[in-house]
């Protein structure tokens, strides 16, 4: 039963992500047509074009851009925090089609490892039996197949791995980042945020120039539950630029 961690890879994109929000934004404020939209529009002036939008806060061309993950080394307990972000589209690995008694991958929190060697082990321990439980209700069950897998899983803990593929516009993804970067956001969702952010940053850095917690792109929304750690955020999102 091998432990994993959060794993995240840009599967696709919006070819030309910036120069379609560039070319759907100057739609809005010419009357060229549509032939001609693209004239001008190099990759120096949709840069610059970008930097005005945002800084206008005229959002809705940003939704022409769209960005598939695949996501792995997660846990059942993420899947139900990413799935409240709406406005996206999530394809997951079943637990009725897919039986977890030969291959049942588990998540460790943090805290429990920097308890130590003992402490992980029992988790370990706990994660087995679990797993044991699985495969005796399966056998009690009948055996195998998706009826089965669906009522035996209800003895799987959150700490479950799961995969999942999940597309989000650029717009959803600006709101995604802003609570999901935040250190006051649970510490699996926020790893799989940064994950998500530096690779879009890496493909179109100036449509996501501003992107981040709030605390990055102006102040800080949590009132007296901040963190106090904006300066920390700042430098861990200066970084993704290098």
């Amino acid at each position: 039963m091998p432990r994993v961690k959060p794993n995240v890879k840009l599967l696709q994109y919006t070819g030309n992500p910036e120069q379609t929000v560039a070319l759907a934004a100057k739609l809005c404020y010419s009357d060229a047509t549509i032939e001609k939209l693209a004239d001008g529009v190099t990759e120096e002036a949709a840069a610059k074009f970008l930097s005005k939008l945002m800084g206008m806060g005229h959002q809705s061309p940003i939704e022409h851009a769209s960005f598939t993950f695949g996501i792995e080394g997660v846990s059942r307990a993420l899947l139900a925090q990413i799935t409240r972000h709406r406005i996206a589209s999530f394809s997951v690995k079943s637990q009725r089609y897919v039986s977890a008694k030969e291959n049942f991958n588990y998540i460790i929190p943090p805290a429990i490892e920097s308890l130590g060697e003992d402490a992980v082990k029992e988790y370990e321990a706990q994660m087995a039996q679990m797993q044991q439980w699985y495969a005796d209700w399966q056998e009690k069950l009948g055996g195998k197949g998706e009826k089965i897998n669906e009522d035996a899983r209800f003895v799987l803990p959150n700490a479950s791995e799961t995969k999942m593929v999940v597309t989000m516009n650029a717009r959803e993804l600006f709101h995604f980042f802003s609570l999901r970067c935040c250190f006051r956001a649970q510490w699996e969702i926020r790893e799989v945020a940064w994950q998500m952010l530096k690779l879009v940053s890496q493909v179109a850095p100036n449509l996501f120039a501003s992107a981040g917690p709030n605390c990055y792109c102006g102040g800080c929304t949590e009132g007296v539950k901040s963190c106090g750690r904006q300066a920390e955020v700042k430098q861990i999102r200066n970084g993704l630029n290098k």
